[in-house]
């Protein structure tokens, strides 16, 4: 089996669908910095991945997977062709938010807020003693 890492930041907000046969599937777009041109010094344009989680992982997540949410993907990579291009997507086996959003940019706070319970948590917290001990609101 074939894997595939895709580490970069997602381009607008993920859209649940469901297929004919009603299975849910959540799609988003993943934008992974290329770097920089050696010979002119300017940034090379990003490389687009289509990254599709299905199932109610998909349902989970969707609220979390924001425009400007910095994530890395692990899954089995696709490849679609539409107008004679080829595109990259990646079916998404597991995530990891990475943080940094536009909003943690713009603000010098070292916490983060939890959207569904609107209670405050910092990174500072001590880490839970056992798996009973974790938050239950956790999407993955």
């Amino acid at each position: 089996m074939q894997l595939l890492i895709i580490a970069g930041t997602v381009g607008k907000d993920a859209v649940l669908r469901r297929t004919q046969g009603g299975d849910p599937v959540l799609g988003f777009s993943v934008a992974v910095n290329n770097g920089k041109d050696k010979n002119t010094g300017n940034d090379r344009p990003p490389l687009w991945v289509d990254a599709a989680v299905w199932g109610k992982r998909g349902e989970a997540l969707e609220r979390h997977i924001t425009k400007g949410t910095k994530v890395t993907l692990h899954g089995r990579p696709t490849v679609r062709s539409h107008d004679g291009n080829a595109y990259l997507g990646i079916v998404v086996d597991d995530i990891t938010f990475q943080g940094g959003t536009k909003s943690d940019r713009e603000s010098d706070r070292d916490d983060y807020s939890a959207r569904d319970s609107g209670k405050q948590k910092t990174r500072s917290q001590a880490p839970a003693s056992s798996y009973d001990d974790m938050d239950d609101d956790i999407p993955f």
